[in-house]
């Protein structure tokens, strides 16, 4: 809980009540549990209210993997890659030659099937493209 250990954790408790002292601290602890109670209420209160508003289609949705966390763009591209229904890559079989992967993606999949350029060849220059 944002880096402080169970020492410093008792170290602050101690300090905050001789700071606020004893006649005070029952106030400041019920302003607290106050706040806290009013903050779930707040979150209860949102939760209702996406429920509420999606409906059905909310229920479908997996909020654990739209957690910011869990993103890995390698995840996302071999997902893609690998996708069966034929909106990603992976139903396409890739130019004669090229290499495949497992899910049926080229290797080369952004190549326009120009020629290749021999060893040593330069790549065609357009100055009026620069």
């Amino acid at each position: 809980m944002f880096g402080i250990n169970g020492g410093e954790l008792v170290v602050l408790l101690v300090v905050i009540g001789l700071v606020v002292g004893p006649q005070r601290l029952p106030q400041y602890a019920e302003q607290l549990a106050h706040l806290v109670r009013g903050g779930r209420k707040l979150l209860a209160d949102a939760r209702s209210r996406v429920e509420t508003e999606l409906g059905e289609q909310g229920a479908d949705v997996d909020w654990a993997n739209l957690d910011p966390r869990r993103y890995d763009p390698r995840r996302i591209v071999r997902d893609a890659l690998l996708d069966e229904t034929g909106s990603g890559t992976g139903a396409r079989p890739g130019p004669p030659g090229s290499a495949v992967t497992a899910g049926g993606a080229s290797v080369a999949a952004f190549a326009t099937g120009a020629p290749r350029l021999a060893a040593g060849e330069l790549a065609p220059f357009d100055v009026d493209a620069t």
